[in-house]
């Protein structure tokens, strides 16, 4: 990894699920509203630099799209561009979209999940039902938080949450149900955090290996996660905005719950 990318953090977390019972216990999914889809934090400039490295350099690593799910990516790339419309820093015009960095992103010039994935800081997974489940089809995953995507792809949510703790058959059930019952009109959010020794935005781990925490520096990762179902195509869209702050930025209060020390 180039030294660049070595640390690149918000300078305050704007998500602390841990806060809230509501959103700190399993799976904590809240209402959002369609105008707080896609944010835009001060770290914008240095993820889209790393986000572009990896796709450059790590492309298989990083993109994937199988090819029975081209109708529902161009949906989903059709949707985000509209809703760039209204976040503050983009342009949307004849040429692509202008981001807040300044940098023009070209409309036809790569697939269309590559492009999606060129668009902001969220990584985006894209699943379909097959059966009684669904499963992932397609993804721009810049940022995995210990798992990869060649893992994943092609599985359903219970394979792809096996060596997650706490995904029991009853959970995986209600995120199902979760699922079948979603509206295009109404996405959910929810997040999650962990601690690690190591600030990397970009860490693909193989399933059944454990992160490990060295060290005595530690840095709280936080997942802010959002879920739209296309109108069209009836997929689900699966959003990730990722949050890194070292210990020494929270606050003694969020040391408590994180039991930081």
């Amino acid at each position: 990894m180039p030294h660049k990318f070595s640390e690149i953090t918000q300078k305050a977390m704007r998500v602390k699920p841990w806060l809230k019972a509501a959103t700190s216990r399993l799976p904590g999914i809240q209402p959002l509203d369609l105008s707080d889809w896609v944010w835009v934090d001060d770290a914008f400039e240095r993820q889209m630099l790393y986000r572009e490295h990896l796709m450059n350099n790590q492309t298989s690593k990083v993109l994937a799209m199988r090819t029975d799910v081209h109708v529902a990516v161009n949906e989903l790339l059709e949707m985000l561009v509209s809703h760039l419309k209204t976040v503050e820093g983009y342009v949307v015009g004849s040429e692509g979209v202008m981001r807040p960095d300044r940098v023009l992103v070209p409309l036809g010039k790569w697939t269309a999940i590559e492009t999606i994935g060129r668009l902001g800081q969220q990584d985006f997974c894209v699943l379909t039902k097959q059966g009684n489940e669904h499963v992932l089809q397609a993804a721009a995953l810049c940022f995995p938080a210990s798992w990869r995507l060649e893992d994943k792809i092609g599985k359903p949510m219970v394979a792809i949450h096996e060596p997650v703790d706490n995904y029991s058959g009853v959970m995986a059930k209600k995120v199902q149900n979760m699922f079948d019952l979603m509206r295009p009109e109404q996405p959910l959010w929810r997040a999650n955090f962990l601690i690690y020794s190591d600030p990397d935005l970009f860490q693909p781990r193989r399933e059944g290996i454990k992160r490990q925490l060295t060290g005595t520096k530690r840095w709280v990762r936080v997942e802010r996660q959002t879920l739209r179902k296309l109108p069209q195509s009836g997929a689900i869209v699966f959003g990730i905005h990722s949050f890194v702050a070292p210990e020494d930025r929270m606050s003694a209060e969020d040391r408590a719950y994180l039991n930081l020390g």
